[in-house]
């Protein structure tokens, strides 16, 4: 079988069998793969001048893999993290080739040997109660549009969804009787229920009264009635803290993303004394030890820890090291 040929059984497998048979992955997973391929190929379609139709797996060469990591940092301005999450892709795929095409399992082991890129992990962005409050007070109560982003705002903050749950909201999932909760399906397709606050329920049925979905309708909407993209949930939060700046000055200063809403009910939970276990099963975190960088975020955390320590009264001295080759390792 021809290499080109072979490439594209084995792509259309991997996505159809591999991944969406045996593993049933999610489907966001599904479009972050889709994605990471489709940049792949526009890139080695721009490199060798060959269609993707006509690439073939040797093509795919490390040195080539390397050079579209680099193109998506440097000239498409990606994050390291997000250069990993694309290598991650092309790893699982060569997985499957080494296995399904072990004729290709040395050009499979090299692209497998290639490390992800460490990066600076940079403490979450939050928000204090007073920008919370000003946020919330941003949109424009008075238009159909304004109404629901302040629905939509509240909600994100008082439940931490991610982006993707959030935007995957039915008004079948808000639940407002007695016992209100939301109900979502979260990453690994692990459905969770969390609760919901009185002001918050109150929003809520406003809003779903002048909503009138039907039960698999989105729950917030565009204009046209159709499910918001990730594009435009972040065009309107960009909307209304740009307005919640001219309040609220220590807004300036911190990039707002949908998922710094979610830290902030974090740090919320966290300052009010709530268990760390607690907290990972509210946001759907596969351990508790993922809420630890909240502890490394919370300045006010550390300072009242520090106020706790007791002072030494022990003199301090200079450690000298000595031998020379000491000193010098000491030096460097």
């Amino acid at each position: 079988m021809k290499g080109s040929a072979r490439l594209s059984t084995l792509l259309e497998a991997f996505f159809l069998e591999r991944l969406m048979q045996q593993r049933q992955v999610s489907p966001h997973t599904i479009a972050s793969y889709r994605d990471t391929f489709r940049l792949l190929l526009q890139f080695t379609e721009k490199r060798l001048r060959k269609t993707p139709s006509s690439v073939t797996v040797p093509d795919l060469t490390e040195e080539l893999i390397s050079g579209f990591l680099n193109h998506l940092e440097k000239e498409r301005g990606n994050i390291a993290r997000t250069r990993n999450v694309r290598l991650s892709a092309i790893h699982s795929f060569f997985r499957y080739v080494a296995i399904q095409a072990p004729e290709y399992s040395g050009i499979a082991q090299r692209v497998l040997d290639m490390p992800s890129k460490r990066h600076a992990r940079k403490l979450v962005t939050f928000l204090t109660q007073a920008e919370i409050n000003a946020l919330l007070a941003a949109p424009n109560l008075s238009t159909w549009c304004g109404r629901r982003d302040r629905a939509l705002i509240l909600l994100a903050v008082q439940t931490g969804l991610r982006a993707a749950e959030l935007l995957g909201l039915r008004c079948q999932d808000i639940l407002l009787g007695s016992t209100a909760h939301v109900r979502c399906e979260g990453k690994g397709r692990k459905e969770r229920c969390t609760p919901l606050r009185k002001d918050t329920v109150a929003v809520l049925r406003c809003w779903m009264r002048e909503r009138q979905g039907d039960a698999p309708d989105p729950a917030f909407p565009t204009v046209r009635g159709t499910a918001m993209s990730h594009d435009a949930l972040r065009n309107l939060l960009n909307k209304h803290v740009s307005v919640a700046r001219r309040h609220c000055a220590s807004l300036k200063k911190k990039h707002v993303t949908p998922h710094s809403l979610r830290h902030s009910l974090a740090m919320e939970l966290l300052q009010n004394g709530v268990d760390r276990s607690v907290i990972a099963l509210w946001l759907g975190h596969e351990s508790a030890e993922t809420t630890d960088v909240y502890l490394h975020a919370d300045m006010s955390m550390k300072e009242r820890a520090l106020q706790k320590g007791s002072v030494s009264s022990a003199r301090a001295e200079r450690y000298r090291p000595d031998d020379h080759v000491i000193a010098f390792l000491q030096s460097l």
